[in-house]
């Protein structure tokens, strides 16, 4: 599957088909990220289920400790 995650084509995995595995397959923790799907913000608690499809623009923001 190709996406646009954050203004990149990517190639995803096939096994990647929600918020949640698209985070872990990144490394992020969900707790930390804002995730945006085609314009839509999608809720934390949707994650789970938030499916991905193929051509889907994605933004991926996430915050991190520093000083």
């Amino acid at each position: 599957m190709r996406c646009v995650i954050n203004g990149e084509m990517i190639d995803l995995p096939a096994h990647i088909r929600t918020v949640a595995q698209l985070l872990q397959h990144f490394r992020i923790h969900e707790k930390i990220a804002i995730v945006e799907i085609n314009a839509n913000i999608i809720m934390k608690e949707k994650y789970e289920h938030a499916a991905i499809a193929d051509g889907d623009r994605i933004e991926i923001v996430h915050f991190v400790g520093g000083g």
